[in-house]
């Protein structure tokens, strides 16, 4: 009975409350992994990050890039970006992705982290151009990184690690409620390759 009730409300909740936030773990075998590793850092047109912070314009080491279902305009840090065609791969992924959550998205978000050096300082994605309450389904390949939350106002925290071909998804009130980071390290020297599948209102 409890492995039925799972497959069909996913994994718990790692939120106490004001969010629903699901680790999968790895949804991939190692070998499925690492090809969908290599393909992404070989076939994605990666691009240097930028943002627009107190009137500087700033480029970071981490790299971006943004695919959809057409060319949507998408927001964040001060800029606009505007999505490219999904590629095979991408598609594919977006395929087990929706299989998995029950979920459907139309665009999809990309990081590349060179090294652990690399993070991303506390937010939430809660956009204007994003569906409000809307899932945001997370894939990760590569190295292990921890990812964490913190509530806006009782500043509680909960963390996870994220492992090499593992699903993540956020919903509901979890923008509203939380923010989310992952912190840099020294002790992460490999790549890691985040897919954040989303749906853009129109």
């Amino acid at each position: 009975m409890d492995l039925f009730h799972e497959a069909a409300s996913g994994p718990p909740n790692l939120l106490p409350y004001e969010g629903t936030v699901h680790y999968y773990g790895p949804v991939f075998t190692q070998t499925e992994a690492d090809h969908y590793l290599q393909t992404l850092l070989d076939s994605i047109a990666w691009r240097q990050d930028e943002a627009v912070i107190m009137g500087k314009h700033i480029f970071t080491k981490r790299k971006v890039a943004w695919y959809g279902d057409q060319a949507f305009s998408y927001t964040y840090s001060n800029t606009t970006r505007h999505a490219l065609p999904w590629t095979p791969a991408l598609l594919a992924l977006k395929r087990v992705t929706e299989e998995r959550t029950g979920e459907t998205y139309n665009s999809c978000l990309l990081n590349l982290y060179h090294t652990g050096e690399e993070g991303m300082a506390w937010h939430s994605d809660a956009e204007r151009d994003l569906k409000r309450n809307g899932a945001i389904g997370s894939l990760s390949f590569g190295a292990e990184r921890k990812f964490l939350f913190k509530h806006k106002k009782s500043a509680q925290t909960v963390s996870v690690v994220l492992q090499h071909g593992s699903l993540l998804v956020m919903k509901d009130t979890t923008q509203t409620y939380w923010l989310h980071r992952l912190p840099p390290t020294k002790l992460v020297t490999r790549p890691r390759v985040n897919l954040t599948f989303r749906t853009i209102v129109t």
